[in-house]
Formats: structure tokens, C-alpha cells, sequence
């Protein structure tokens, strides 16, 4: 899954794919927000990133799915 992250004065958002479940990321910031900690997302070819809980805005969650090609009417 991929989850976009944007972060508060930041102009980029931090995009990390992840194979965690959209509720384990929603549990793991919660739980960061709770103890005014760091929320840490590990992508998966095994990177963590941490960004300040606090400064997180929202987060937008992507589902991967198959891309189309050609020119085909569906």
C-alpha cells in the first residue's frame, strides 16, 4: 500500500509504500499522537522513516492496483 504523508510547513509530501494494513497505520500514528512520539512507517525494502506526530497534516492511503494499458473502452 502506498501511503502519502504530508507533513505540516512542508511543501512535499513523504510517500513510503508499506505492506502494513491502512488500520496498522492509522493505529500506529494514533498510539504516536497518544505519547506525543514519533510515528514510524517501514517501507518494504526494510527503510523506517520517522516524522514528529505532531507535524503530521493527514495522511492519503493507496491501494496499489493493476495500471491499464492500451487504448480500450472498459
Amino acid at each position: 500500500m502506498e501511503v502519502k504523508v504530508y507533513v505540516q510547513n512542508v511543501p512535499r509530501e513523504v510517500v513510503v509504500n508499506t505492506e502494513l494494513t491502512q488500520a496498522e497505520v492509522e493505529k500506529s500514528l494514533a498510539s504516536a499522537l497518544e505519547a506525543d512520539g514519533v510515528f514510524k512507517l517501514i517501507d518494504t525494502k526494510g527503510r523506517t522513516v520517522l516524522i514528529n506526530a505532531k507535524a503530521v497534516g493527514y495522511l492519503d492511503f493507496d491501494t496499489e492496483h493493476a495500471r491499464q494499458v492500451g487504448f480500450g473502452t472498459l
